[in-house]
């Protein structure tokens, strides 16, 4: 029986721009890793957290403090395991960058934990355990950055259930992370005001197209549904140099962008890599611009889930 396992979860794109707390794909880029190794004492322990990005060392080691760790008290009270795990997690993926980092933490000690369990558990019923770790960090049980880690590629998150949607494997998109930080809890607190019951009407409209056109794969159905009324106009002034970005994207026949995840990074999708590729220089430096150093990520939409490693 292997007493330890390795593995990474990749970042993602939640939101998708119109599908809020719904929708998310993962990247093929950055990530986190996470090492776990299963211990006779029934609790979970969290031995170190390395990494080169900016704060790592403000994250906590006490476990139900910690995304991760929470995840991996949420597995053990699910199953009644008379075991316990220890965790050391490397971080890939920036703080407050809008890619799922905290998400990305509580997949990989999930996915690396399920293989040393007697019994691994197919990847949707590690979806729970997930939400539980993710809401430490940001307050509310949303899947739009775990379903995707878990699954790969496109994903649909509801309270309960994460459900890979198909999509056609020509889309690419640029992730494009500037150097700043911006917490989710304050990116959620611009969306507590109501909203007028048109605008919600037409996000829906434009969220039932956006997967009709995934469904098909129909890149003018995609472009007509990828537009954020809801959620963008509130978000975006918390973030400078957005709007150029956005143009950038579109100058260069984008199907849309918007803001990934609460921000601050950018996304935008393509009907092709090599479109992708052209892009992304050009809204790397609308970000280089408005005074930011930004990094940018050509990924399939449909890049890889969560995997233990070698």
């Amino acid at each position: 029986m292997k007493t330890s396992a390795s593995a990474f979860a990749p970042a993602s794109v939640g939101n998708i721009g119109v599908g809020f707390d719904l929708l998310g794909h993962a990247v093929h880029g950055p990530r986190d890793v996470a090492t776990v190794r299963r211990i006779d004492e029934p609790v979970v322990r969290i031995e170190a957290i390395h990494g080169a990005i900016a704060g790592v060392e403000r994250l906590p080691l006490d476990a139900s403090s910690n995304t991760a760790g929470g995840a991996l008290i949420a597995l053990r009270a699910e199953l009644g395991l008379p075991f316990g795990f220890a965790l050391t997690l490397d971080k890939g993926i920036p703080l407050g960058s809008g890619l799922g980092g905290s998400a990305a933490s509580c997949v990989a000690a999930l996915v690396a934990a399920n293989a040393l369990l007697d019994a691994p558990l197919p990847r949707e019923s590690l979806y729970g355990c997930a939400l539980d770790g993710e809401a430490i960090s940001s307050g509310s049980r949303h899947g739009d950055n775990v379903a995707p880690m878990l699954l790969g590629g496109v994903a649909l998150a509801t309270a309960t259930r994460a459900l890979r949607i198909e999509a056609p494997d020509w889309l690419h998109a640029v992730v494009v992370h500037p150097d700043q930080v911006l917490e989710t809890r304050r990116s959620r607190a611009v969306l507590a005001e109501p909203y007028p019951l048109h605008t919600v009407v037409e996000q829906t409209a434009h969220l039932a197209q956006f997967l009709l056109g995934l469904q098909r794969g129909d890149a003018a159905l995609i472009r007509d549904g990828l537009h954020d009324v809801l959620v963008e106009p509130r978000r975006a002034p918390l973030i400078p140099g957005f709007t150029q970005v956005k143009d950038a994207a579109l100058a260069h026949g984008a199907l849309g962008a918007s803001i990934s995840g609460g921000g601050p990074s950018v996304f935008a999708w393509f009907a092709s890599k090599a479109e992708a590729e052209a892009a992304a220089p050009a809204m790397r430096g609308a970000f280089v611009d408005a005074g930011f150093e930004a990094r940018a990520y050509v990924t399939p939409v449909n890049a890889p889930r969560a995997e233990v490693l070698p």
